[in-house]
This record gives structure tokens, C-alpha cells and sequence, in this order.
């Protein structure tokens, strides 16, 4: 290893140690001047355009396939296409849990980057061959003659279907995890400025993917077959793996520390078994534990710093019994489900806090489920036609936002950040939380906008039978658009900088339960709304099939208004967790966080040496 010049010798040990915790694909500890950096998260980042490319062209024009060529009744087909996407958010938690536990984050995605391949490739394979289809039939015309796909056809499709979705979900939170590890923010600060850039470069690459879906891939789908489309997605999904491949010589590997819950469960199971002990302070440090020896690669090795430098927090004091040390008078060691430590407390207490915050998201992707659904049928019934021969695809109006934001998130990245870091000081220009709270914020005017444009529309076709232009929904499309860009990255960089060591990839994956719980939420409301609406004498705002007669103004206003409430709600949580994020007597700032991070990283290395950091 080369020799590195420091101010002082701790400051070597300290470059060492975090050098230690991370390797390279050989298994040795990684160079900073080889290893990391921009450079290799581009490949990352490659993956993430071409995987998310492949599955929005599959999930986005899937219902046309699973009606038109399988033959199943429109209600089930709905219902195929949103268990589908649902399970692919859920399924991120077991990726990121393997990956923090197990595989590490570079093995997940090589690993269920295949998975999804494979998927990719039978659904292409079932969609050429007729044998694995049922006999052609004209849904809209022969409906009740023909025939839905049965026993092995229906396996096979099954199969190759949830596949993708198995890939698909492991894959997704260990790109963006794998991508921020290679950004030593730890010990180097000014790499904080990288890693905010990296984030929204990984959102630049998403809706790059994403346009190209919606307009090329759904196109060459809709002209030149499902088999060619399906075919085309795997094409993408094996770019994808050869980019990410192609930078192994670059990556900095963070190794997996064991099962991530067991640490986590020890400090309620310790916690509860001392119920009856009075809660420790930070002014009586003899009655807490601190340290706890360990062996390598232990269960909650990745979960406490062993560094003593960690005070007890305010927030969830009931949790601190967890450390309590028993004074019997004997030198008998505790079980680790009896006694824990302190940072380790300190880190379910975080786990805990985060959780407010992500749970304000969720009406946010009900908006977004809106935007995939009803305003798609909005369009349907508006004038489509951009020329004397080209009509605009309903669906296509997804992609209006992504070609937006792909020279948005580029000026927002060098000139925004840059003009608000001068103001704020903040190295992301604005925090997380203010970038979260943002978008939430804007994603009520979204549903303002949709709700005067559906008004308009509707009181056009029944007063005048006059049918309006399809631009007019574009509004609501842009301001969402710049809603999720702040929001959607805002939530992915707060929850990875939590300080919970070898939970990044886990944490990642929580983000986009989010989008699960969104989708079920709107599947509700609709329900309710119904059931309510449809004992008035105009009957249910959503349970007619022509727009004309329902009242889906109604229900964007209802959204509104819930969506405003949501962001009140979440600066009440934003705001405490603020409060609570640092113990009582320390510094609020990061700069002060990060110089006592470096003092407590250079005692480590004095104390253990050549140990690994956890």
C-alpha cells in the first residue's frame, strides 16, 4: 500500500482503517487513488439507465400484452399489472436485506441482473412462439369466445413474469447504494458535494431510461410486436450488465456484515428484559455500556462504532435500558440479547426516527398513481392528434416530465446547488429534509392543476360537446415531474446518510416501499370514495366508465387537499426529527458531527489497529 502523507499519524491510522472497511474486487483493502470516485459509479450508473429502460417498457405497455394476447378479462389484467409492480417495490426489501447481510450490494445486482435477464428473455421467447400463447383472437370483438391463457401457457407466463419482478426489486436499491459507496464521505467531507451530484446524475440516468421507454420501446412494441419489445428489454437489461462488470476494477466493495435484524432486535429484547431499570444518562458514563468486545465479522459488528464517543439522545429513552450494565458485583459477561451498547441503541433509535418521514411519501405516490392511471384516461378522452397523421399515445404523456427534467436536473445540479450552497452552506445546496418538503409541497399544485384542466375538459364536452387538446393536461404532468425530481432524490440522500453503518443498501430499499404502499393507498381511496359518492342522487365520482359523467374533478381536489395536509404533517415530523437527530450539549451542524466522527475513527485506530472498522 502506498505510504500516505496526513498531519499526523492518527490521521494515517484513520485513512487506513476506513480504507480496511471497504475492499477491491480481489478482496484487498481499497486505494482512494484507484478505487471509487465518480469514475466507477458511472458504471453504476449505466445499469441504472438501461434497467429501469427495460422494465418500464414492459410494465408500462404490459396490460396491452396480458389482454390482447393472453386473453384476460380487463379487471384481471389490472389486477395482473399492479401485483406485478407492487411486487417488485417489496421484493427491493429483500434485496437490500441480502445485500447488507450477505452478498454485499456489487454480488446482488450481478446476481438478480441476471434473474431479471432471464425473465426478460422467456417473455420474449413466449410472446414468438404460438405454441405458448392461446389461439389469436380480437378481444374487442370475440370477447366472450376466446380463449384465456390456461396451464402451461399461463405457468410460463407466470414465470417469466415474476422473474423480472424478482430481479427487478433485488437489483433496484443495490444501484443506487453501490453507487453512493464509492464516495468515502466518512473521512473526507468535500466528497459530500459528489455524492449529492452522483444522485442527481442517478436520477438524470432514471429518466433518460424512463423516456426512452415510453416513447422508442413502447413505439417499436406497438409496431413491431410484443416478442421484438420483450426482446429489445433484455437487450437492455444485458447492456446494463456489461456496464456495471466493466467497472469491477473500480469499485470500492463494502463487505457484508451478517444478518442486519439481529442487532437491531437485541436492543428491544434487551430492552424490554430491563424494563424495571432506571434510564441511564450521559453524566453517569459508568452505567452504560460503551464497549463491548466482538469478534470479526459479528452480527452487529456493522452496527456500533465501538468508539465511546456516542452520547444517549432524548428521543425513545425507553430503548437506552438496552445498555444499562448490571452491577452484581461479578465480572460474568452479559449476553449480547441482555446488554448492548450504546451507539447500538442509537442506531434503532435512527432506524426508528426515519420512519415519520418516510411514511409522508406515501400520499405522495398516491398522486403518482393518478398520474399513470385517471390521467391517462383523461387523455384518452381529449383530442390526441399532434399532425393529420400522428396522434399522441395517452400513455406516451408520461414521458413529457422525463424530457423536462433531463435538462432540469442538469441546471439544478450546476447552477442551483452551487447558488444555494453559497447562501446555505449546505453541500447539497439544500438539506435533504428542505428538498423533500419541496416536492411535497409542489405535488399538491399537481393535483390543482389536474383538477381545473378535468373541470375544463368536462364542462367543454358537455356544454358544447367541444373536445380540448391533449396539451392541456401537460401541466400537471411538469409540476409533478419537478415534484418527484426533488422528493424522490431528496428521500434516496437522507436515507442514505443516516448513520446506519451496513444498512445502505436496506435503507435504500424502504424508499421504494413507498411506491407499493402508494398504489395500495389509491386502490383504497378510489374504493371509498365510491362507496360513499354513490349514494348521492349523481352517483359515485368514479364509478361510471365515461369521465363525462363522473366527477374525477372531485377526486383531484379530494387529493389536493390531502396532499396539503400530508406536507403540514410532514413538517411537523421534518421539524422534530431536527430537534432530535443529536443528543442534548452537541453540535447541530455536520461540520462538528464529521470532526468528532474523525476523532472517534483516529482513537479507534489507536485502540484495535489493524481491526476492522464496523
Amino acid at each position: 500500500m502506498e505510504e500516505i502523507t496526513g498531519n499526523n499519524k492518527g490521521e494515517m491510522n484513520m485513512w487506513v482503517k476506513e480504507e480496511e472497511s471497504t475492499l477491491d474486487w480481489r478482496g484487498r483493502p481499497s486505494n482512494p487513488n484507484k478505487h471509487g470516485g465518480m469514475k466507477a459509479a458511472a458504471f453504476v450508473l449505466g445499469l441504472q439507465a438501461f434497467e429501469i429502460m427495460a422494465i418500464a417498457a414492459v410494465a408500462n405497455n404490459l396490460i396491452t400484452y396480458v389482454i390482447n394476447e393472453m386473453h384476460f378479462s380487463l379487471s384481471k389484467s389490472a389486477n395482473i399489472v399492479t401485483n406485478f409492480v407492487g411486487t417488485i417495490f417489496l421484493l427491493a426489501l429483500l434485496g437490500g436485506y441480502l445485500s447488507d447481510s450477505y452478498l454485499g450490494s456489487f454480488w446482488t445486482m450481478l446476481v438478480f441482473g441476471f434473474v431479471e435477464l432471464s425473465g426478460f428473455i422467456l417473455l420474449s421467447v413466449q410472446a414468438h412462439l404460438p405454441q405458448l400463447k392461446p389461439p389469436k383472437c380480437n378481444m374487442v370483438i370475440e370477447g366472450d369466445h376466446c380463449v384465456e391463457a390456461k396451464g402451461f401457457k399461463a405457468l410460463i407466463f407466470f414465470v417469466a413474469l415474476y422473474l423480472v419482478a424478482l430481479g427487478s426489486g433485488c437489483v433496484k436499491p443495490n444501484m443506487i447504494a453501490h453507487g453512493a459507496d464509492q464516495f468515502n464521505i466518512q473521512n473526507n467531507p468535500s466528497t459530500s458535494k459528489k455524492l449529492s451530484t452522483y444522485f442527481n446524475a442517478a436520477y438524470f440516468a432514471f429518466s433518460m431510461g424512463e423516456l426512452i421507454a415510453l416513447t422508442i420501446l413502447v413505439w417499436i412494441q406497438t409496431h413491431a410486436g410484443m416478442d421484438v419489445g420483450f426482446g429489445l428489454s433484455a437487450a437492455a437489461m444485458a447492456m446494463g450488465l456489461i456496464s456495471v462488470v466493466s467497472g469491477t476494477l473500480y469499485y470500492r466493495n463494502k463487505p457484508p456484515q451478517g444478518s442486519i435484524l439481529t442487532p437491531i432486535a437485541q436492543v428491544f429484547v434487551a430492552a424490554i428484559l430491563k424494563r424495571k431499570q432506571i434510564c441511564p444518562s450521559n453524566s453517569n458514563p459508568q452505567m452504560v455500556n460503551g464497549n463491548q468486545n466482538r469478534l470479526p465479522n459479528s452480527s452487529a459488528s456493522h452496527l456500533h462504532s465501538e468508539s465511546g464517543n456516542v452520547l444517549l439522545t432524548q428521543r425513545f429513552r425507553f430503548l437506552d435500558k438496552a445498555c444499562i450494565k448490571v452491577q452484581d458485583g461479578s465480572n460474568t459477561k452479559e449476553s449480547p440479547w441482555r446488554l448492548c451498547t450504546v451507539t447500538q441503541v442509537e442506531q434503532v433509535k435512527i432506524l426508528i426516527s426515519v420512519i415519520p418521514i418516510f411514511a409522508c411519501t406515501i400520499v405522495f405516490n398516491t398522486i403518482l398513481a393518478q398520474l399513470q392511471t385517471f390521467s391517462v384516461q383523461q387523455g384518452s378522452a381529449m383530442d390526441t392528434q399532434l399532425t393529420k397523421s400522428f396522434h399522441i399515445p395517452p400513455a406516451s404523456l408520461q414521458s413529457i416530465p422525463y424530457i423536462i427534467l433531463i435538462f432540469i436536473v442538469p441546471l439544478y445540479d450546476k447552477l442551483f446547488v452551487p447558488f444555494a450552497r453559497k447562501l446555505t452552506g449546505h453541500e447539497s445546496g439544500i438539506s435533504p429534509l428542505h428538498r423533500i418538503g419541496l416536492g411535497l409541497f409542489l405535488a399538491t399544485f399537481s393535483m390543482i392543476a389536474a383538477a381545473l384542466m378535468e373541470q375544463k375538459r368536462r364542462d367543454s364536452a358537455t356544454d358544447s360537446g367541444k373536445i380540448i387538446s391533449i396539451f392541456w393536461i401537460a401541466p400537471q404532468f411538469l409540476i409533478f415531474g419537478l415534484s418527484e425530481m426533488l422528493t424522490a432524490v431528496g428521500l434516496i440522500e437522507f436515507f442514505y446518510k443516516q448513520s446506519l453503518k451496513g444498512m445502505q443498501s436496506f435503507l435504500t430499499a424502504i424508499t421504494y416501499c413507498s411506491y407499493s404502499f402508494g398504489f395500495y393507498l389509491s386502490s383504497v381511496l378510489v374504493s371509498l370514495v365510491n362507496k360513499i359518492t354513490s349514494a348521492s342522487s349523481e352517483g359515485g365520482w368514479l364509478s361510471d366508465n365515461d369521465l363525462n359523467k363522473d366527477r374525477l374533478d372531485y377526486f383531484y381536489w379530494l387529493l389536493a387537499v390531502l396532499s396539503f395536509l400530508n406536507f403540514l404533517n410532514y413538517l411537523f415530523w421534518a421539524r422534530w426529527h431536527s430537534r432530535n437527530s443529536s443528543p442534548p450539549g452537541t453540535a447541530q451542524n455536520e461540520a462538528v458531527e464529521e470532526r468528532l466522527s474523525h476523532y472517534s475513527l483516529m482513537k479507534l485506530s489507536k485502540d484495535v489497529g489493524d481491526e476492522n472498522m464496523p
